[in-house]
């Protein structure tokens, strides 16, 4: 730096790269480094920094995508405790953390010279531990070591998961073959990364002219074919530079002069001036080398980043696929997927298989329970009452019960042994918060939990669960009674209101229709009390419809014809009601569902313990107060046959398991309503616990071969009350099933009362406007009244003038049939004179 430098090639370490940058800053002089991998390297914090091979960031996120595509969701790194390991375990948290895996440990390797037994400490330490997908990033020198004793202590066999990042094979590719099988004997099944170079005719010439020279001495990897690629970059960007006008020159920074008497002699540094368009250069370069296509990304990074994956077998290696940051893990060379769109799905996520530490190629499980001689500590209710479910056997440790019998069948097909005690929570004096019991898992009181535990959203968010071993659900139950017909069962198949508004539409189609038609239609005139009859006569006649009476208005026709359309809708209803009212024996309870219960004010029960209470008060919106615990079966009953007149209550709301065992032995109750909450019972484990998973395999395997169900029948399966198909009848024909057939019958007499009243109103204005022009002046306003009462009363002209029609084509008619009759008898009479010789004319 001190000799004028335009350009430098490297720093070649993260570490002497972050102490060297700034000093580029201040130079303007452009540092191109391939070996400085450190993703905390930016280029916004320092602008004359060019990575000329791939960020570790790049490679962390590959590493990720690795340990999902296998199902892992814990790992543990051994990393060298310096900027380059530190920054490239924090990418790789990162990069895990979005596929909800996680760094479960993290140990680091102090840099500098390296112990054997430091290292062993570090690993007896992993080994007690457990996860067994083990990342190691540090240099050769440690690496290598760090197998050297894992071979030592068993760790490299069959179980383990190693990956390595790209020092590996930097080792393996740069060491002569004899070298690299000693290097393997310590490694096998390990996975390694290494940056992808395309494979091309160029990347083959130079390395046939390369044994050439060396006589087949010197092994080129990856980070050599970039510092190759480098020195060319560097020679395009300062041939460009020329070929522009450039000129080398350097001016003296004087914040530098002033730092004179310091030991680093910073005074002898100065500054390049065409360093920015050197910079410019190096960053519009676009050539292919001996690594692939060599251009920049807006963020200085180079293009289309990838790895290969590698997989150390016997004495070599096998390259099972590739990562690339356009599509991810695939067994394709990712140049041959840029000419397609990018497909990062799941399904599209390959790899070849794997011959993993142990030479098994089953991939192994990542995990085991950690050798540390503890068990896991599982947390069981202590319940008080519905017992069948889960119970402590007095005077042990032990617990019985449906879920118990679920889950020691679950864990004895496991392919592994799994240690555990049972631990009851709870007082035993009443069944304890379930809902507290699942957050202690959180805080580590318990490693599990196992019992009737409903899983709902809130218990979701802090834990996970296997899949359901039970149904489960909100339900509502109630007392009922049988329903008899008796005397005055015709009422029943409608409610008071649908009687009452019914009732009252009968009466005012009758006087919509006698208004609409009163003027045109002599059947609806006559005297009040004629009228009055008629009116009754012929609104409750259409019940049958078997009115009599005629309408000829087209208003009154039309509604008419609505509203037999309604009455034919009721008639049906009713008839279907009350055949099922007399036929059928049915149950009766005022609750019909969650919904009746939100609109009440009665008392409701609840087990104590359940997410009931929760789901009640912050879901459904009912009062606390109106809540009411309950601690076993025997309070349910009693406080549902003492109802909420007795202090009682007026349902209980509880789980469908429990109210199932409730109702085997209570014959007194029954479930009114569909169930308001879909849920199960499931086993809770911490979030990302492995043993959920192959939980929820087991219980899979349980339901399938029957024994999830004969579980169930040994337990749950009693009833000592009959078995009926009563069903609770929770509603009658209420309002709501027809307001919009009445909405419709009104909306028509409205608009047919207001074209009528409109046909009226223009009658008035025209005698009104004839009043002014006959002269008369000042007409009282109760004449005006009488007039326009008149006018509504009065029969219609032109129904008078169609009726003389109709008499006038009566008697026409009448006068016709008497000419034809005449001419009959005549012609007969002529007929006869003629056969007798009788001249009628005489």
């Amino acid at each position: 730096m001190e000799t004028d430098a335009i350009a430098i090639i490297g720093p070649q370490s993260s570490v002497v790269a972050h102490n060297i940058l700034y000093v580029a800053n201040e130079l303007q002089t452009p540092f191109l480094s391939f070996a400085a991998t450190d993703p905390s390297l930016s280029s916004l914090q320092f602008p004359y920094f060019i990575r000329t091979t791939q960020s570790d960031l790049h490679q962390m996120n590959a590493l990720a995508e690795i340990v999902d595509y296998y199902g892992w969701r814990e790992v543990i790194v051994i990393f060298l405790d310096d900027d380059y390991g530190r920054n490239g375990l924090s990418a790789l948290d990162d990069a895990l953390a979005a596929r909800r895996c996680r760094v479960s440990y993290k140990e680091g390797i102090p840099p500098g010279d390296v112990s054997q037994s430091g290292i062993m400490d570090i690993l007896v330490k992993i080994a007690m531990m457990e996860s067994r997908v083990i990342v190691l990033h540090a240099y050769p020198a440690a690496g290598l070591m760090v197998f050297s004793v894992a071979q030592y202590l068993g760790m490299v066999g069959d179980g383990y998961v190693w990956i390595a990042t790209d020092w590996l094979s930097t080792v393996l590719d740069s060491s002569s073959p004899l070298r690299s099988e000693t290097i393997t004997d310590v490694m096998q099944g390990v996975l390694v990364l290494r940056q992808h170079t395309a494979d091309s005719e160029k990347k083959r010439a130079f390395s046939a002219r390369l044994n050439k020279l060396t006589g087949g001495s010197l092994w080129l990897n990856s980070y050599a074919l970039y510092a190759y690629d480098t020195v060319w970059l560097v020679a395009h960007a300062i041939d460009s530079f020329f070929n522009q006008g450039g000129v080398i020159s350097f001016s003296n920074d004087s914040s530098l002069l002033s730092l004179e008497r310091t030991d680093l002699h910073l005074e002898a540094l100065n500054i390049f001036d065409g360093g920015p368009l050197l910079l410019k250069n190096i960053l519009q370069s676009d050539f292919v080398g001996l690594t692939g296509h060599v251009k920049f990304n807006p963020d200085k990074s180079l293009i289309f980043p990838a790895y290969d994956i590698i997989n150390i077998i016997g004495t070599g290696v096998r390259q099972i696929g590739y990562w690339s940051n356009y599509s991810g893990l695939s067994t394709v060379p990712p140049e041959n997927l840029y000419s397609r769109p990018p497909n990062r799905s799941s399904a599209n996520q390959q790899l070849y298989s794997v011959v993993w530490p142990g030479q098994t190629v089953s991939k192994p499980r990542g995990w085991v329970f950690p050798n540390n001689g503890k068990q896991l500590r599982i947390g069981v209710p202590n319940r008080v009452s519905y017992r069948e479910f889960v119970s402590q056997v007095p005077g042990t440790n032990t617990f019985k019960g449906f879920c118990i019998d679920v889950f020691t069948t679950a864990v004895n097909l496991l392919p592994y042994a799994v240690p555990y005690q049972f631990i009851p929570y709870g007082n035993g004096h009443e069944n304890p918060s379930y809902t507290e019991l699942v957050k202690s898992i959180t805080t580590g009181l318990f490693d599990g939990v196992v019992g009737d535990i409903a899983i709902v959203t809130n218990r979701t968010k802090v834990v996970d669960f296997t899949l359901p071993f039970a149904t489960s659900g909100l339900v509502v139950v109630v007392p009922f009674k049988r329903l008899s017909t008796g005397a005055w069962a015709f009422l029943r198949p409608f409610s008071a209101t649908l009687w009452g508004v019914s009732a009252l539409f009968f009466l005012l189609i009758g006087i919509v229709v006698w208004i609409l038609e009163h003027r045109t239609n002599d059947e609806f005139r006559g005297p009040p009390k004629k009228q009055l009859i008629t009116i009754l006569w012929f609104s409750l006649s259409t019940l049958f419809f078997a009115h009599k009476e005629n309408t000829v208005t087209t208003l009154g026709r039309l509604v008419l014809l609505l509203w037999l359309f309604v009455v034919l809708i009721i008639n049906s209803s009713y008839t279907a009601s009350l055949t099922s009212i007399l036929t059928v024996q049915k149950l009766y309870s005022p609750v019909s569902g969650i919904e009746s219960l939100k609109k009440g004010d009665e008392p409701i029960g609840y087990q104590v313990g359940s997410f009931a209470e929760h789901y009640l008060t912050e879901e459904i919106g009912i009062s606390k107060s109106r809540l009411r615990a309950l601690g076993s079966p025997e309070e349910y009953a009693t406080a549902l046959q003492r109802g909420p007149a007795k202090g009682g209550v007026v349902a209980v709301v509880d789980e469908r398991p429990y109210v199932e065992l409730f109702l085997s032995s209570q014959c007194k109750f029954r479930i009114v309503g569909q169930t308001f909450t879909k849920s199960g019972w499931g086993f809770a484990f911490p979030r990302d616990s492995p043993l959920a998973i192959d939980l929820s395999t087991a219980i899979l395997s349980l339901s399938e071969n029957g024994d999830l169900q004969r579980i169930h029948d040994k337990w749950l399966t009693k009833s000592t009350c009959s078995s009926d198909n009563t069903e609770i009848e929770s509603d009658r024909l209420e309002l709501k099933s027809f307001w919009g057939l009445y909405l419709l019958c009104g909306m028509a007499c409205i608009i047919a009362l207001v074209i009528y009243f409109v046909q009226i109103v223009r009658k008035y204005r025209q005698w009104v406007a004839a009043e002014s022009i006959s002269g008369e002046q000042g007409t009282p306003h109760s004449r005006r009244l009488r007039t326009l009462l008149s006018l509504m009363d009065e029969k219609h002209d032109q129904s008078s003038r169609d009726a003389k029609r109709r008499k006038i084509d009566r008697s026409l008619s009448d006068y016709d049939e008497e000419n034809d009759l005449g001419r009959d008898s005549k012609q007969r009479q002529l007929q006869i004179s003629s056969e007798h010789g009788i001249n009628l004319s005489d």
